[in-house]
């Protein structure tokens, strides 16, 4: 229930995921996953997805997995992407979904965050085309902190 309260959230409070078209499909403790839908207005000069809009979709994926990570807490955090590299495999001419996933184990990352009050970590995300084949992959280093009072 609450990952879908954030799911929706995520869906309407980034604007630029929006704008590309992203669109997140689940969120779970540590995971999600989210797609990029095939539309001419986000191709590039040869008719495959851009690879901003695939780097848009890496990184939603990416803060969705965040984000279940630190559900329980989530209003009184401060995520930020501190750093991200994207590799690209092949041409994405289809949809394209990204499955993201915390790198830590999740409820270590949350008692560290009660306990210490940050924390930085990596999200991998495997971008596939609509045949399944990893069109790339991408690594999304988020630091979270807790809100100053």
């Amino acid at each position: 229930m609450i990952y879908d309260m954030i799911r929706q959230q995520l869906g309407q409070g980034v604007p630029f995921a929006r704008h590309a078209g992203v669109e997140i499909d689940r969120i779970d403790k540590g995971r999600a996953s989210a797609r990029l839908p095939f539309r001419p207005e986000g191709l590039n000069h040869v008719g495959s997805q851009h690879a901003a809009a695939l780097f848009a979709l890496g990184e939603t994926a990416s803060g969705a997995a965040m984000a279940g990570t630190f559900a329980p807490v989530l209003l009184d955090v401060r995520p930020v992407a501190a750093e991200a590299s994207i590799r690209y495999f092949r041409l994405a001419k289809g949809e394209v979904t990204a499955d993201a996933r915390v790198e830590a184990e999740p409820d270590a990352l949350l008692d560290a965050i009660r306990t210490e009050g940050i924390v930085r970590f990596p999200i991998v995300v495997q971008l596939k085309g609509e045949d399944g084949i990893e069109v790339g992959e991408m690594t999304v280093d988020w630091h979270v902190s807790r809100k100053r009072t």
